[in-house]
């Protein structure tokens, strides 16, 4: 086959795809708070994935990261989630309960 006959965006794709030029697929990451506390505290990830906090407690809380993400306060079962576009490390905490801390590093 000659590179020159790939005139097709989808048969690039699958000759990529055949010789391992795919990407890592973006995950779905999950922290409880529970107790007044962030679960796992630390967490590290990937460019692109996706974590979700999930409030377990009976008083809301809040997931804040100074000038990067802000949740609404979260009362029992409800959820928060961002999608880290850049790498780097970020230091969140309940803005309600600021002995609250978490972090999470995206590499």
């Amino acid at each position: 086959m000659k590179w020159t006959t790939l005139r097709s965006p989808v048969a690039a794709a699958a000759v990529l795809l055949c010789l391992g030029g795919a990407t890592a697929q973006a995950q779905e990451l999950k922290i409880t708070i529970d107790n007044f506390t962030f679960t796992p505290a630390e967490l590290t990830v990937k460019v692109g994935d996706t974590v979700t906090w999930t409030n377990h407690d009976d008083i809301p809380h809040t997931v804040v990261s100074a000038g990067k993400f802000r949740s609404k306060a979260m009362d029992t079962d409800n959820s928060f989630s961002f999608t880290f576009t850049s790498a780097g490390d970020y230091q969140y905490f309940c803005s309600l309960h600021p002995h609250m801390t978490g972090m999470i590093k995206v590499e």
